[in-house]
């Protein structure tokens, strides 16, 4: 495992920038983080996935943000705050299916497009995520 970036997104052992450093370190994950909640928040078609967090969303832009910069290959903010991240147990208590899942990918996709992440960088991303989404499913359909 190579070492993580610091938070501009450059690496200490000067090989290739992670995800972290290609999306712009920790304000590139921050704007993906805000503008994935802001379509969460503002689009009919992600409504299904909005009733699944609280009235504020400042607190989950937080933590999303947070992991995200160590999942990238940045600073692992989240692990520092609350430890291992336990993804699955901690969505337990929401009814995640397909639905819930694919909304939640049409989201991240399109904050990734509106954002500008290159096109390679995002069809990678994408596969990741799906993976994430999928097994944080709870619920059959």
């Amino acid at each position: 495992m190579s070492p993580p970036a610091d938070d501009t997104g450059r690496r200490a052992d000067g090989d290739a920038p992670t995800p972290f450093g290609r999306l712009g370190g920790e304000p590139g994950v921050r704007a993906l983080v805000d503008r994935f909640y802001d379509l969460m928040d503002l689009e009919p078609a992600f409504a299904g996935i909005r009733r699944l967090h609280p009235a504020d969303l400042d607190a989950s832009r937080d933590k999303l943000f947070w992991f995200l910069c160590g999942w990238l290959g940045g600073p692992n903010h989240y692990i520092e705050r609350f430890g291992h991240p336990r993804l699955r147990a901690r969505h337990l208590p929401y009814p995640i299916g397909l639905a819930e899942r694919d909304q939640w990918m049409a989201c991240m996709m399109s904050a990734m497009q509106e954002a500008g992440v290159e096109t390679q960088l995002a069809g990678r991303l994408a596969e990741a995520f799906f993976g994430t989404a999928d097994f944080m499913r709870n619920r059959g359909g």
